[in-house]
């Protein structure tokens, strides 16, 4: 059974339309990760919706790095809230949270296959570079099957993201 406690309510404006937008956040006991927020808001003008998902105590700035070696590895669960920037610097790959970013808890695996449809999505653009996208594409495949070698990092400031595995260094990130 799901226990969820509503712990605030608030109102943000919408990034959308400029409506406002009612916020309910909840405290979650998952397995394996602690106490988590979860927060969820939807704009009843736009119909925008707005999620995010933290740990719920900070452990101050961090930087989790967590080492993708085989196929196994793939499945460790990460919560990133959206304060987090996310790389693997062997592919090249940044993602920066914007104004609207949200949190989600996914795997590593569910990561690279997002950076891969979103950069298929960018490659099927006229003016990419044929060639750059299909490597490029070519290097997410092989990352998502864990048939490369990778690290994946989350520089967080608010210290809120997480990678669930015995193999997570994490180390204070300098700001």
């Amino acid at each position: 059974m799901i226990c969820l406690e509503k712990i605030l309510e608030y109102k943000v404006k919408c990034p959308i339309c400029g409506s406002k937008i009612n916020v309910s956040e909840y405290l979650y006991e998952a397995p394996y990760v602690g106490k988590l927020i979860i927060s969820s808001g939807t704009c009843f003008n736009c119909k925008y919706k707005w999620s995010d998902v933290r740990l719920a105590e900070s452990r101050g700035p961090r930087r989790i790095i967590y080492r993708v070696e085989d196929v196994k590895d793939l499945n460790a669960l990460v919560i990133r809230s959206s304060t987090a920037t996310v790389k693997i610097p062997e592919i090249e790959v940044e993602i920066i949270p914007g104004l609207a970013a949200q949190g989600y808890i996914t795997t590593i695996e569910g990561i690279v296959m997002d950076i891969y449809e979103k950069t298929k999505f960018l490659c099927s653009e006229k003016e990419a570079p044929k060639e750059k996208c299909s490597e490029k594409l070519e290097l997410l495949k092989k990352a998502m099957n864990g048939e490369i070698k990778y690290t994946v990092v989350i520089e967080d400031p608010m210290g809120v993201s997480a990678i669930v595995s015995h193999k997570t260094v994490e180390e204070e990130l300098k700001t």
